[in-house]
């Protein structure tokens, strides 16, 4: 079995017991997700089965989106509610100064690294680190919110739903906000909405899973060239198939049409995904940059 499946993750569970638990359900040995969801946050999770493994970084990475609430007047270690307590404040804010305060968080920004994040310093993951009790110095990323919407503002608790670049903290602008207001401020509820060309109308929870047959958990897994529907399809011939299977290049003057540089989907005449091919800048070659396995 090869392809994807969009998982609406629950709560309280890690993206890789999430992994472990679809790939048992489906029956399948080797699977992947291609970015960690936090426990406490739920939504999209694209799990990998079988040989999608090897497609993972050619997802489109380009745009997530999420849906927030942040809580104003506590801050924590973690940036979110899962933490310890660092401060408590009063919260004398309106929903106008929240307005205003969100316009600094559009377009490109930049974060630092929460300490409790993936991020490895010196071979080390920070959240590792972090819950030995160090901190180290993280350098500021450029991010980009391309959209952040103002949702409402009840109980000191801000909702919101953004859209933005791979590599942004939700929990960082939660934190930041609450900076900016002067009362301090936690993520307590995160769900993404959006993620590597998924969404989560196309997502199916645990259990779901476990109430649909062996042969319905089939149709839920998405085709890997339908998952990677973002680059344009080329069609080869039968012998130009063969040698792209055995990563052989292929002259670009023989292909059907004149491509530009990118990558491309690369079919046989039986409509057959053979993988993924890549025309470099000045390059008279369509070469193998991915290849379907067989079975």
């Amino acid at each position: 079995m090869t392809g994807f499946i969009c998982l609406d993750k629950q709560q309280d569970i890690s993206s890789f017991w999430a992994v472990r638990q679809t790939l048992k359900l489906l029956g399948e040995k080797k699977g992947g997700h291609t970015g960690t969801l936090d426990p406490f946050a739920t939504g999209v999770l694209p799990i990998a089965v079988g040989r999608a493994t090897r497609f993972i970084e050619l997802l489109p990475t380009d745009r997530k989106a999420y849906e927030a609430e942040i809580r104003l007047g506590i801050t924590t270690d973690t940036l979110d509610i899962t933490g310890e307590i660092l401060s408590k404040s009063p919260v004398n804010v309106s929903s106008s100064d929240i307005e205003k305060s969100l316009e600094s968080f559009r377009g490109e920004i930049k974060q630092i690294p929460p300490m409790y994040s993936a991020i490895r310093k010196d071979g080390v993951r920070l959240y590792d680190l972090a819950r030995r009790g160090e901190t180290v110095e993280r350098e500021e990323r450029c991010v980009t919110v391309y959209r952040l919407d103002f949702l409402g503002f009840e109980n000191d608790t801000v909702k919101i739903y953004v859209e933005c670049s791979a590599g942004t903290y939700i929990r960082s602008i939660a934190d930041d906000l609450g900076s900016v207001l002067g009362c301090g401020a936690v993520l307590t509820a995160l769900r993404r909405t959006r993620a590597n060309g998924f969404s989560i109308e196309n997502s199916v929870t645990l259990e779901k899973m476990r109430e649909t047959s062996s042969d319905e958990l089939k149709s839920l897994v998405i085709p890997l060239d339908t998952a990677l529907g973002k680059y344009e399809r080329i069609t080869v011939s039968e012998g130009q198939a063969i040698r792209f299977k055995n990563g052989g290049e292929l002259l670009r003057n023989r292909l059907d049409c004149p491509f530009e540089t990118g990558l491309y989907r690369v079919y046989s005449p039986a409509d057959v995904f053979l993988g993924i091919g890549e025309i470099k800048e000045n390059s008279e070659v369509l070469g193998v940059r991915r290849v379907v396995a067989d079975e």
